[in-house]
């Protein structure tokens, strides 16, 4: 295997990522007849980005292939070593906890940080949150239990989530005697809406399910919005919401939701794999669920739980604050997670503009012919992820083209993950190239000049 190294070999080549942070801007991009609006996000700096990149397990190399390009973040974020490292002293720990001993005391109090950690990322001040087998697992579970604890009629989903809601929404709603239903969303913004909700809602709604952001589209929806609509028709509806793909890329305020689930993956949000993290409303918490008998009604955990996860979710917390204190001035907790997840978004939609309108020198997706990209060339939905299609040209052998030329990608296809997007859309395939603030422009120069040869440009 290929160690570790430093990690200063694809930072930015251009002046973006210098230049002094200015918001609220707009330009226009013209080339070969293509015109979009461009917007002038504040991207870190390169000393900022030499940081941030030190602080993760193989940013710029495979520790099996070599030196590559990650935009497969939507598969997995890259990991924290500060994560690693404390998941590893943990899991070595012959104690369990609950026991009258000076380890497990410490372990109570490693879960109980994490558990505040998690409200604190998810903006809750109230309900519980809890750790899972993974975001799917979770979402199955939330689903389940709110289901079987309706007095109501109907699951209502959309066409844009992820099958670990819509699978459960199926199974659940025969089981209990109900109907399922998914509304459709919009095949040109690529995004779900109130409008596409509002049909279906009825008082007798029991559960209802939101994805806060696609996997394979990388837009994200306005759940606040959603939900509110879905409470003024039926206000003891469960809603749950899969923040998976939108956790590491937005703000997350579940206090401001109005709602009773919301689910996250470690792996995905700069961890590791091997749990998920649920949180739930006081009024779900309590409601019927599976649980040890003679348990505290808010209880979900089932055994023994897993300190080093706890652990590991607080060291994620830990860097975004550190990065709230890199690119702010803020001191208070969630002042500087909120600052972080601005500098996040910043930085996705710089390289999501390098992507779309070039770089380098290079033209972007967006201005070469032959070269389709799912959805709006320039959204405000969009969470730093371009997929895209390249005339004649198979998107599975274009993945393989791109990773073997040092840049990974992933194919989406019509398979029981992605179907229900791509055939409304009626594509086949498509490749999705998805960025993290980790990544750099100069990275997104390696992964243009492939589709650039591949495009005939």
């Amino acid at each position: 295997m290929t160690a570790d190294r430093p990690c200063d070999s694809r930072l930015p080549t251009d002046d973006r990522a210098v230049r002094p942070r200015v918001t609220g801007r707009a330009s226009t991009n013209r080339t070969g007849g293509r015109e979009a609006v461009v917007s002038a996000p504040m991207p870190f700096t390169s000393e900022q980005l030499l940081k941030i990149r030190d602080r993760f397990h193989y940013a710029d190399v495979c520790p099996i292939q070599g030196p590559r390009a990650f935009f497969e973040n939507a598969g997995g974020s890259l990991t924290l070593k500060a994560a690693v490292e404390r998941t590893a002293e943990l899991m070595a720990f012959p104690d369990n906890q609950g026991r009258a001993n000076a380890a497990s005391r410490y372990l109570m109090e490693v879960i109980a940080q994490g558990r505040n950690d998690m409200k604190l990322l998810m903006g809750a001040s109230s309900g519980e949150v809890f750790i899972g087998e993974s975001g799917t697992e979770l979402l199955g579970r939330l689903i389940r239990n709110a289901t079987l604890a309706s007095s109501g009629a109907k699951i209502l989903g959309s066409h844009l989530e992820h099958p670990a809601t819509y699978s459960a929404g199926r199974r659940w709603a025969e089981v209990a005697g109900m109907t399922y239903e998914q509304v459709d969303f919009d095949t040109a913004s690529t995004v779900v809406s109130v409008e596409h909700y509002r049909p279906a809602l009825t008082p007798d709604l029991a559960v209802a399910t939101i994805i806060h952001a696609s996997p394979v589209t990388g837009m994200h929806v306005d759940v606040k919005a959603i939900a509110a609509e879905i409470r003024a028709v039926a206000p003891e509806c469960f809603i749950v919401v899969d923040g998976i793909q939108h956790a590491a890329h937005g703000h997350v305020a579940v206090d401001d939701y109005g709602i009773d689930g919301y689910v996250v993956s470690g792996y995905k949000l700069f961890s590791r794999h091997n749990f998920g993290v649920a949180w739930v409303s006081d009024r779900l918490a309590t409601a019927p669920h599976d649980q040890l008998a003679g348990a505290p009604a808010n209880v979900w955990e089932l055994g023994t739980r897993d300190a080093s996860a706890y652990a590991a979710f607080s060291e994620v917390v830990r860097y975004l604050e550190w990065l709230g204190a890199e690119v702010s001035d803020e001191t208070e907790p969630r002042a500087l997670l909120e600052a972080a997840s601005a500098g996040i978004r910043d930085q996705e939609q710089d390289l999501v503009d390098a992507m779309m309108w070039g770089t380098g020198g290079l033209p972007g997706l967006g201005q070469l012919d032959g070269v389709h990209v799912v959805g709006p060339e320039a959204s405000e939905h969009r969470s730093g992820m371009v997929s895209f299609w390249i005339e004649g040209h198979d998107s599975l052998d274009v993945v393989d083209t791109l990773n073997a030329e040092g840049v990974r990608t992933h194919a989406r296809k019509q398979d029981y993950y992605s179907a229900s997007v791509l055939e409304p859309l009626g594509i086949e395939n498509c490749i999705r190239a998805s960025a993290s603030h980790y990544n750099t422009r100069a990275e997104v120069e390696q992964l243009l000049a492939t589709v650039n040869r591949l495009a005939g440009s």
